[in-house]
């Protein structure tokens, strides 16, 4: 059976407000192959990530991936035709300018196969945020950890242990939440808090939060596809390796390696007559 679609006011119903529902999982995709992987194992949503940049492309942050090219990852996921929600992700430099700016850009992922977009940034995000849905296209949040500050932050770093609302602070992320959810945002991602302030914001926003580095406590969980299937060779506290596909791909290739080497490759029965 071909499960149904999921959409934007199903993930929204799956707030965990009694602890009781379904927790919501979100995995990262960059093109067609691994899309139609991930959407067979059953995932919520597909995001397609500005992580591309430091999974994909080999660059250190992921401050130089641009608009064009998450159209062109947008698209290449979009081809698989998911069930999972796709959710694609404006990089850095493509709505910070002012809303209108961001408006522009959410409108190209939605047109390149985007159901919803993601944007980094709480209280200072707001009226982005707000515009984007005010032309009804679903955003998801990210506050705590974002990437895009990397150079604010000083490199990725935890957030919210300083009991102040200086930007990372703990109070300003709180702040930062409230902010998302009344700007109009659908969920939030918290990336790289402290587990008890996960906690605290989860019981007190009401869209749903999906955590990465935030604990258990969230309403849903996200990891990047290369990091499960053990394709990186990074190891973050707040990651898990599934499966170790690196060590299976580098032998396999080995193995072709050697047998063409040894002139085993292609033997008789792969060869046309």
């Amino acid at each position: 059976m071909i499960r149904p679609r999921v959409t934007v006011p199903q993930i929204l119903e799956r707030k965990s407000i009694s602890g009781d529902s379904q927790r919501i999982s979100m995995i990262t995709a960059y093109d067609a192959t691994f899309a139609s992987i991930v959407d067979e194992s059953g995932v919520d949503i597909i995001l397609v990530g500005d992580s591309v940049g430091s999974v994909v492309q080999g660059v250190a942050t992921t401050i130089p991936v641009t608009l064009e090219e998450m159209e062109y990852h947008v698209r290449l996921v979009a081809r698989a035709q998911p069930r999972a929600l796709i959710v694609g992700d404006l990089p850095f430099g493509s709505y910070q300018v002012n809303s209108e700016q961001g408006v522009r850009s959410a409108i190209r992922l939605i047109k390149a196969g985007a159901s919803a977009v993601k944007l980094e940034g709480g209280v200072n995000m707001y009226d982005t945020i707000a515009a984007i849905s005010r032309v009804d296209i679903p955003v998801m949040g990210h506050i705590g950890l974002t990437p895009q500050s990397y150079h604010r932050m000083g490199g990725h770093r935890v957030q919210g242990r300083a009991d102040n609302r200086d930007a990372g602070g703990k109070e300003r992320i709180f702040e930062d939440a409230h902010s998302v959810e009344q700007a109009g945002a659908f969920a939030v991602v918290l990336e790289g808090i402290p587990r008890q302030l996960a906690q605290e914001i989860t019981q007190k926003v009401s869209i749903p939060t999906i955590g990465i580095g935030a604990g258990p406590d969230c309403d849903g969980q996200v990891l990047v596809l290369h990091d499960i299937l053990g394709l990186t060779t990074h190891n973050l506290k707040f990651t898990k390796q599934y499966a170790d596909i690196r060590s299976a791909s580098v032998d396999a290739c080995a193995n072709f390696v050697n047998e063409v080497r040894n002139g085993q490759w292609p033997d008789d029965a792969h060869s046309f007559h």
